[in-house]
C-alpha cells in the first residue's frame, strides 16, 4: 500500500513576490522536492536509480492555482503517485491551508529513462511492485499541447544557478522564463491562475541563452522555450486582472 507524503510549512517573506504572494517558481521547486522525497521513500528514488542507471524525467506538470497562498500562511503539501503505464507514472498533488481549503492542484507525468541511450525503459524491469493511488486530484489527459504563432520574442540568460545536480536547466526555470518574458507591465497587471508545461528535450547548462516565442491571447499567454531551431517546452500561462 502506497502512502502519501503530506508536510507542513510556512510561506517565507523571500518566497513569495512584491505583491505577498508565492512565486511560481517557489512552487515548482517545493512540489518538485516533494516528488524527489517521496520517490526515496518509496525506494524509486534517484539513489536507486543512478545504482540502475536510470532516471526520472518529468515531460508534463499541469497546475490549477484556485487560491495563491500569502506571506506567513501554513500550507500543508501532499503528494502521491497516481497511475502508472509501461514506461510512465503519473504524480498528483495538492495544497492545503490550515482550514483545510484546497489552494492548488497539480498533476504530472513521469517517464524513467536509461542515462546511456536516453530511451525510455520499462518501469516494472527497474521496480516490479510500483504501483500507485486510485485517486486523482484533477482528472485531466496529459496532451501534447496545442501549436501557435508567436507574436513577441524575448531572450532570457541561462545562468549558472539554473543548473542542477543533474546537469541540466532545472524544471521550474521554465516557469521563470514563461512568466517573465511577457514583461512586466503585463505581469504587474496580472496573477497567475495556472500553468501548464510539456517537456520536450533538455538545454545543455552550457548554453548562454534561451529565446522564448510568446503568443498572447488575453488572459492565456502560450510560449516556446527554444534554442537555436530546437524546441526545449511549451509553456501555458493562464491569468486574471490582479485588482
Amino acid at each position: 500500500m502506497v502512502d502519501k507524503l503530506t508536510e507542513e510549512h510556512v510561506l517565507k517573506t523571500y518566497q513569495c513576490d512584491r505583491y505577498g504572494f508565492m512565486r511560481p517558481i517557489t512552487l515548482m521547486n517545493i512540489l518538485q522536492g516533494l516528488a524527489g522525497t517521496h520517490a526515496d521513500n518509496l525506494g524509486v528514488g534517484r539513489s536507486v536509480c543512478d545504482a540502475k542507471n536510470i532516471a526520472w524525467v518529468l515531460t508534463h506538470m499541469f497546475v490549477d492555482i484556485i487560491d495563491m497562498p500569502r506571506t506567513n500562511e501554513k500550507l500543508i503539501y501532499s503528494t502521491w503517485p497516481s497511475g502508472s503505464g509501461a514506461v510512465r507514472s503519473e504524480r498528483d498533488f495538492e495544497v492545503r491551508d490550515k482550514t483545510g481549503k484546497l489552494r492548488i492542484r497539480a498533476i504530472s507525468q513521469w517517464v524513467l529513462i536509461d542515462l546511456k541511450t536516453r530511451r525510455p525503459v520499462r518501469i516494472s524491469d527497474s521496480f516490479p511492485d510500483w504501483a500507485g493511488l486510485s485517486e486523482r486530484v484533477w482528472n485531466r489527459d496529459f496532451d501534447k499541447g496545442t501549436d501557435f504563432i508567436p507574436t513577441k520574442t524575448h531572450v532570457m540568460a541561462c545562468r549558472f544557478d539554473d543548473i542542477d545536480v543533474n546537469q541540466h536547466i532545472n524544471n521550474a526555470v521554465y516557469t521563470v522564463w514563461a512568466t517573465e518574458s511577457v514583461g512586466f507591465e503585463y505581469r504587474n497587471a496580472h496573477k497567475l491562475r495556472g500553468i501548464d508545461i510539456y517537456f520536450e528535450h533538455e538545454i545543455n547548462p552550457n548554453t548562454p541563452t534561451v529565446r522564448i516565442e510568446i503568443g498572447f491571447d488575453d488572459m492565456v499567454t502560450r510560449h516556446k522555450i527554444m534554442t537555436q531551431e530546437v524546441e526545449h517546452a511549451k509553456v501555458v500561462c493562464y491569468w486574471y486582472k490582479n485588482n
